[in-house]
């Protein structure tokens, strides 16, 4: 059968679509150990809430109302009201119910966001600038256009403790006509490492000094579900895409994106949303206004969500630096999110072989080549890293770092 070039290229097989593939395959084979895909954590407190909080809102009729009904293509107005009053109380910015736009999750949501501001326009090819490699998987193949993406290589900052660090290298930015935006994640996934306030105020001055907009992805961060360790500020003003979501939360199946942005962006937006799915899903946006009228959504992140994943991290660190003494092998500083980014400095198989190699043994990893997007050179750099989700139980956790030790050692020994 022949494709068009849209089918050709969203109908080939991708990193994302492995990485999903993955995460069912792995769900439904109880010896595999999933230390690859972004699934959140099964927190007992957060299943127990959302158990009690459906219950309720079944039993109020809420629930079948939320699923019995279209919302607007915008997304569900009491929720988005409550979000920008919740947004305007805790950080004072000028966020108004029309600033805030719903999406079927944050993939969706950066799909139309990158097709919106990049690609073909009169004349000329504009693309979405990553100023800081490695980058979320996910962005890679979403581009309508071919060659959406351009990104720089991090400063690498070697830190005590087996770990390191990176950071913008802004003296090799380059920020023109040719860029249509500037994105990073913040916490980054894959790594963990958290954007710092004078990054994100350059980033944002080189936006503003461009006429064009800063998207940052936030959905690790601040203020739900505050998967973020680090102590920074979050940020958002006019000339900023703020993107979230309520899948870290605990909540991915419901697949809800949040965007927070300038009208004319979250009225393109809607617009989009029309055509391509009618109205954003419903559920989700009712159970998370059900939680911010209780008081419960910055609540339950701060005081359940943050410090489970804070502990999780340590404890995957420490097994990871006991398992692993080689000193060619360091860890990213977790500052956030729900990876490790693991770098085996010169190893001589890549990650793309080592993640063969771990799931013939029923350990899932998602090998670093994937997350170097828009490089326009190869760098070795990207075959010695690996991203390690630390969500699973400690067991499962002790039990894949061993396999993933015993075949770095054996690789090194080749």
């Amino acid at each position: 059968m022949e494709f068009s070039k849209f089918g050709d290229k969203f109908g080939h097989y991708s990193g994302i679509t492995q990485l999903m593939e993955d995460l069912n395959d792995g769900l439904r084979n109880p010896d595999a150990v999933m230390l690859g895909g972004g699934n959140p954590a099964q927190i007992p407190e957060m299943v127990e809430y959302f158990n009690q909080l459906t219950q309720a809102m079944a039993a109020s009729g809420e629930l079948t109302a939320a699923m019995t009904n279209y919302d607007g293509p915008q997304g569900k107005n009491t929720f988005i009201n409550a979000l920008a009053d919740l947004m305007k109380a805790t950080y004072g910015w000028d966020i108004k119910p029309s600033n805030i736009s719903l999406t079927n999750g944050s993939q969706s949501a950066f799909f139309n966001l990158f097709n919106l501001l990049a690609g073909e326009f009169d004349g000329k090819q504009k693309k979405i600038l990553l100023p800081l490699a490695p980058e979320y998987i996910g962005y890679g193949d979403s581009g309508l256009s071919h060659d959406m993406f351009i990104s720089y290589k991090p400063e690498i900052t070697l830190l005590d403790n087996g770990q390191f660090k990176y950071h913008v290298d802004f003296d090799h930015l380059v920020v023109d006509d040719s860029i249509g935006a500037i994105c990073a994640s913040r916490p980054t996934n894959p790594t963990g490492n958290v954007l710092t306030d004078e990054e994100i105020q350059h980033l944002d001055e080189l936006a503003r000094a461009n006429d064009i907009p800063l998207i940052i992805d936030n959905a690790y961060g601040m203020p739900f579900p505050d998967i973020i360790f680090a102590d920074v500020t979050p940020f958002w003003n006019s000339n900023t895409i703020l993107c979230m979501s309520l899948s870290k939360l605990g909540l991915p199946g419901l697949r809800c994106g949040i965007v927070i942005a300038s009208e004319e962006i979250t009225t393109a937006l809607a617009n989009m949303n029309g055509v391509l799915s009618l109205a954003p899903g419903s559920v989700g946006p009712a159970l998370a206004h059900k939680m911010i009228e209780q008081d419960d959504l910055l609540t339950l992140s701060e005081q359940v969500i943050k410090p489970f994943y804070l502990r999780k991290s340590q404890q995957a660190v420490a097994l990871l630096q006991a398992a692993i003494p080689d000193p060619r092998f360091r860890i990213h500083k977790p500052e956030g999110a729900m990876f490790l980014w693991l770098w085996f400095k010169d190893l001589p198989i890549t990650t793309m072989e080592l993640y063969r190699r771990l799931k013939a043994r029923g350990v899932l990893i998602v090998p670093g080549e994937y997350f170097f997007i828009g490089l326009e050179e190869d760098w070795q750099h990207g075959h010695e890293c690996l991203r390690m989700n630390y969500v699973q139980s400690d067991e499962d956790m002790q039990k894949g770092i061993a396999v993933i030790a015993d075949e770095i050692t054996k690789a090194y020994q080749a």
